[in-house]
């Protein structure tokens, strides 16, 4: 007797291993990449799905999304707008107030280096104030 896994029963985790899948082409391979560095970057991250399909990353609250569009997979930082990016990677939505993206095209290379600092800087933001002051939460 075989069972079939309904998208409902199965884990975020595993929804956006179908996801990278079902893609098959560059945006697949650029949306493992991205979450390999935010997993390598914040090994405790959580991960969701939502809105129908879209990957959501969190620690202490939401750090990014990773979006797939037909040209471009879109990494949006929630409080994107509140973090320093000296590196300059911010690209898209620049106009908003609070979000900032990343939109990452085919055949683009990744500045790993500088989107950890991004991710760890927008955990930071998300940390507990008494955390982020140095004190024991």
């Amino acid at each position: 007797m075989t069972s079939t896994v309904t998208q409902s029963e199965q884990s975020p985790s595993e929804l956006i291993d179908g996801r990278i899948r079902e893609l098959g082409d560059w945006r697949g391979e650029m949306l493992a990449r991205l979450r390999a560095l935010i997993q390598q970057t914040v090994p405790d991250v959580v991960e969701e799905w939502k809105w129908r399909g879209v990957p959501v990353w969190y620690r202490d609250g939401m750090i990014c999304t990773g979006e797939t569009y037909k040209s471009v997979v879109k990494l949006t930082f929630a409080k994107g707008a509140a973090l320093e990016d000296p590196s300059g990677l911010f690209n898209s939505s620049l106009e908003g107030n609070v979000r900032r993206a990343i939109d990452f095209h085919v055949g683009e290379a990744i500045d790993e280096k500088a989107l950890a600092e991004l991710i760890r800087a927008a955990v930071a933001l998300n940390a507990p104030k008494a955390k982020r002051a140095g004190r024991p939460g």
